[in-house]
């Protein structure tokens, strides 16, 4: 299956309806970091999209600045599989340090796509005999199309998009479409783009054979659907849940949230004057970020935060405050993998236990967990909502899976809901009242008190916000009952957010006596692991995503109808376990089972179908 006399894709025509693979393999895009090739990726990707097929693409790429290994993942899943793939069926290989290892990684009968002059160094074509190569002077063809050679390493990602776009059999045009589209205000970049796509295609026209059986077809797989990243949902969600204060400092795998949400507020928030209604921070570290987020929240503004496990770390003490003196205000938590500065740019869910708890003392704080793109658009919207009505911090884990790579989605739903500030007294209230309020009083019963906001216009509005012990009145105090009291109202109120959080999404089988439970971007690759376990072993399994802790009493009920639970989540020390077992009455925590992944990548749906046939013997 090596090199040949090759010859137009178009004229392929003897592969027979069984050996060719349609609109179903993941191809892995090898370069180096700092090379510039995110843009023909994101191109690539695009064009399959265009073609009307589910695609998604995840960067694995290093923490450095340039030089290190850079991997690019695009997935094309008729069935609509999102999860990352374990092994790739083609390989567009430009990184001589692993283009050996990469090569020895492809699936038997997979294809790579290399270098002309790279093959000849390593012989790559000797290493394997399963393989279809088609070695590519990609050198050669950009020199003769760009003359300007500090922009030639630029130019030379768009020869591979050509090359692949041609053995895929992917429209020219409909890549054209997408460059016009990523490069609408600059003409002249476009043209020195496609010319390379082209020059790529027309190369692979005249003078490679399509052998391998890999293909793109159209399909109506994209109809009213959108490829978005995670962050910028969440951006997306804090601006239409009406936040007027950010506050941050940048960490990866973040960064794009505040940016995202920066970009929204410039276009969406100026008077008719120009002037801004919003303020966008960077403070100087993460510990004055939340500082300000907990003061714009007090205040009355709807504020947030972005940040990642080591910025978490720093908000610890400001985090206790806002749960004791009741403060709303949004953190948003990409998760990368720990600990200390561990790997910033893995994926990992290894903040769930610390985040539930952050701070010293008797601490919880709710969290959300979004399981997709829209969820992050949704959820953090919610976020700011249940902030304010519950009076705390509210925290929405994604992860750098889900926040940093390409996803496709169903579009986001405009919201029609008014915003909910809770419990908020206004002067004519509180004359109403008589005067009568103490903050931290309970009077409804929900364990929230009402509260007011600077500026209102009554004698008994003010009240002294403290961090110190205080009675329900607002008062300082050490007495052991009014302390105690104000502790016990505290775990009421939490106790009270199982029936506002997102409840959990369930998936039932009639007898099934095996459940799954997951959530975030896990979800993508157990939906899959599903489909195998029951096309492989016959096996009929129930699974509930988990969208918020504290959990709501349909999980409990969910164990209870089960035999066995197995808990999929990407952290070594099963960290969502350990809060259910927290959680779970009686017996019923016994039944809990951990698949565990958290190597930095993302996980893979082979990997849960693999560990849960271990631990099944099946």
């Amino acid at each position: 299956m090596a090199t040949g006399n090759f010859a137009p894709c178009q004229q392929q025509g003897a592969l027979s309806a069984r050996t060719r693979v349609v609109n179903d393999f993941s191809i892995k895009i090898s370069t180096v970091n700092g090379s510039g090739s995110q843009s023909a990726n994101s191109v690539l990707m695009k064009s399959i999209f265009g073609m009307g097929v589910p695609v998604g693409g995840k960067n694995l790429f290093p923490s450095n600045i340039a030089g290190d290994p850079t991997w690019f993942l695009i997935r094309a899943s008729k069935d609509g599989y999102a999860g990352r793939k374990r092994d790739s069926e083609i390989l567009i290989a430009l990184n001589p340090e692993t283009a050996e290892a990469d090569l020895r990684a492809l699936s038997p009968g997979g294809v790579i796509i290399c270098e002309e002059a790279l093959n000849h160094s390593l012989n790559l074509d000797r290493v394997r005999d399963d393989i279809f190569f088609y070695p590519v002077p990609f050198e050669k063809i950009t020199g003769t199309i760009c003359p300007e050679a500090k922009l030639r390493k630029l130019v030379k990602n768009m020869v591979y998009v050509g090359v692949a776009a041609q053995l895929l059999a992917i429209d020219l045009a409909v890549v054209e479409n997408g460059l016009r589209r990523q490069f609408s205000s600059k003409q002249k970049v476009f043209e020195l783009n496609f010319g390379a796509v082209k020059a790529g295609f027309d190369y692979a026209q005249a003078n490679l054979v399509k052998r391998d059986p890999f293909c793109i077809e159209r399909m109506n797989g994209t109809a009213g659907k959108i490829i978005i990243d995670g962050n910028a949902a969440c951006g997306m969600g804090a601006v239409f849940a009406g936040v007027t204060v950010v506050a941050w400092y940048p960490i990866t795998p973040s960064t794009t949230v505040i940016e995202a949400t920066k970009d929204l507020l410039k276009k969406l928030r100026l008077t008719p004057k120009g002037k801004a209604t919003f303020a966008v921070v960077q403070a100087e570290d993460e510990l004055a970020a939340i500082g300000m987020v907990l003061g714009a929240g007090w205040a009355g503004a709807r504020a947030m935060t972005a940040t990642s496990g080591p910025g978490l770390s720093l908000m610890t003490e400001f985090c206790g405050l806002g749960y004791f003196a009741e403060i709303p205000g949004v953190i948003v938590d990409v998760q990368r993998a720990g600990p200390s500065t561990g790997l910033p740019t893995r994926t990992q869910q290894s903040d769930l236990l610390s985040t539930a708890f952050l701070s010293h003392g008797d601490t919880k704080h709710p969290i959300l967990l979004p399981g997709s793109v829209k969820e992050c658009f949704e959820l953090t919207q919610a976020a700011f909502d249940l902030a304010e009505r519950l009076q705390t911090p509210v925290f929405v884990l994604s992860d750098l899976d889900l926040g940093m790579n390409n996803w496709i989605s169903e579009s986001f739903d405009y919201p029609t809901k008014p915003l909910d500030r809770g419990k908020v007294l206004t002067a004519k209230e509180l004359e109403r009242l008589g005067g009568e309020f103490a903050r931290y009083r309970d009077v409804d019963g929900d364990a929230v008190g009402w509260r007011t906001l600077p500026g209102t216009m009554h004698p008994k509005a003010a009240y002294f916000t403290r961090g110190s012990g205080h009675n329900e009145a607002s008062e300082y105090t050490e007495k052991p009952e009014e302390y105690q009291a104000i502790m016990d109202r505290l775990a009421r109120k939490f106790e009270s957010a199982r029936q506002l959080l997102p409840a959990p999404v369930a998936v039932r089988n009639e007898g099934a006596k095996i459940g799954f439970l997951a959530y975030g971007s896990t979800d993508c690759a157990l939906c899959e692991s599903l489909d195998q376990i029951r096309q492989r072993y016959g096996q009929q399994v129930d699974y509930m995503r988990l969208r918020a802790w504290p959990f709501a009493q349909s999980v409990h009920d969910f164990v209870a109808a089960h035999e066995r639970i197995y808990v999929v989540e990407q952290n070594r020390d099963a960290q969502m376990a350990s809060l259910l077992k927290i959680d779970l009455a009686g017996g019923q925590a016994a039944k809990l089972r951990s698949i565990l992944h958290y190597n930095g990548w993302p996980v893979d749906a082979e990997f849960i179908t693999e560990e849960f046939a271990v631990k099944e013997g099946i």
